[in-house]
Parts: structure tokens; sequence; C-alpha cells
């Protein structure tokens, strides 16, 4: 791990996106809550959020923080869906990598709970649209 123990402790955010492609049929149950596995973007929605408090759990060389707030947000578009969380802590480190696992794991679970209607859903486009906060400051992603 690296060391951020002389890091000062500041204001960190990060948002990330990403998309899951899939037939319209199956946006269509998601939209009108007939997935057969129940609420699928409020389960994906806790499932983000989780994800997103357990990222040093999952990669190795995290740091464990502690997480001020988490939103996970789904937008249904005529292809799919995009998922997009916002991370925040206040700490010596960034929430990067957090916000990502959020995104991946709501993504994740959207297709566990509907690849029985549509085993063809693609999970794409994931990434960090912006971070604020420590010696690097800001960074926004170039559309």
């Amino acid at each position: 791990m690296v060391d951020v123990g002389d890091k000062a402790s500041t204001k960190r955010t990060a948002v990330a996106t990403g998309f899951i492609s899939m037939l319209s049929a199956t946006k269509d149950l998601i939209a009108q809550g007939n997935a057969k596995k129940g609420d699928v973007l409020g389960v994906a929605r806790i499932a983000a959020i989780q994800g997103a408090k357990r990222t040093a759990d999952l990669i190795p060389l995290c740091h464990p923080l502690a997480l001020s707030h988490v939103s996970v947000g789904f937008d249904l578009q005529d292809d799919g869906i995009r998922c997009t969380a916002t991370v925040e802590t206040t700490g010596p480190t960034g929430v990067e990598m957090e916000a990502l696992t959020a995104v991946q794991i709501g993504l994740l679970t959207i297709y566990d709970m509907c690849k029985a209607a549509d085993r063809g859903m693609t999970m794409t486009d994931v990434k960090v649209l912006e971070k604020h906060g420590g010696k690097s400051g800001s960074f926004i992603a170039q559309k």
C-alpha cells in the first residue's frame, strides 16, 4: 500500500459512470417493476452502496476509507441503463476506486437480477467522470 500517513485530510469526491445495454423488453421489465427477482434498481442501488463501502475488501491495495456520502442513480435510456455513483469522504486519499466499484457492482446486480430474461446484456463505458480534492486537485473527464 502507498503510505498516505503524511498526507493532509481534505474533502474528496469522485463521480463514476457505466452503462449496461440490454433488450428493450428487459428494460421494460425493470421500468415496470416486473422482473422475477423484484425491484431491480432498488436492489442494485443498495448493492452499489455496499460495494463502495467494501472496496478495500475487494481491491487488495486500496485503503479502507470512512465514506461520508454515497449516492447512486440510474438513468433508463433507449438501449439500456446508465449508472452514476458519487462518493465522498474527508481523508488523505481519493475515492475514485470506491465510485468505480459502486458502478460495477450496481451494473453486475442488474445483470444478475435480469439474466434469465436477457443473457446478452453488456456492461461498458465504466469510467471516472470527475474527482475533486487532494494535492492533485480536480480532474474532469473529456467528453
